[in-house]
């Protein structure tokens, strides 16, 4: 079982920056694939960066050279580094881990953090 907390949204004015943070708890491997999601009013949750088994990373178009995912292994903790940001970042942010275990595959996530960017 794994238990994740995130941390470290709020307000903030356009331009603005801020550093999410998702500690982990349980069962958790460094080959294991952590991510950052979003869902803003009326829309579907989509997904803003990802730490893909502690290999390669991916983001989102729209927060490409804005956004920087990184992880912190020895803490069990990962963060997003947000830059530059914009009204349409808005949004709750949900930490995601996904794991394999043999054939097995389980995913967890956050209980989120609301990020409001607006003047």
């Amino acid at each position: 079982q794994v238990q994740l907390v995130e941390s470290g949204g709020g307000s903030v004015q356009p331009g603005g920056s801020l550093r999410l943070s998702c500690a982990a708890s349980g069962s958790i491997f460094s080959a294991d694939s952590m991510g950052w999601y979003r869902q803003a009013p009326g829309k579907q949750r989509e997904l803003v960066a990802v730490l893909e088994r502690g290999i390669s990373t991916n983001y989102a178009d729209s927060v490409k050279g804005r956004f920087t995912i990184s992880r912190d292994n020895a803490q069990n903790t990962m963060y997003l580094q947000m830059s530059s940001l914009k009204p349409e970042d808005t949004a709750v942010y949900y930490c995601n881990v996904r794991q394999w275990r043999g054939a097995i595959f389980r995913t967890y996530w956050g209980q989120g953090t609301q990020v409001t960017v607006s003047s």
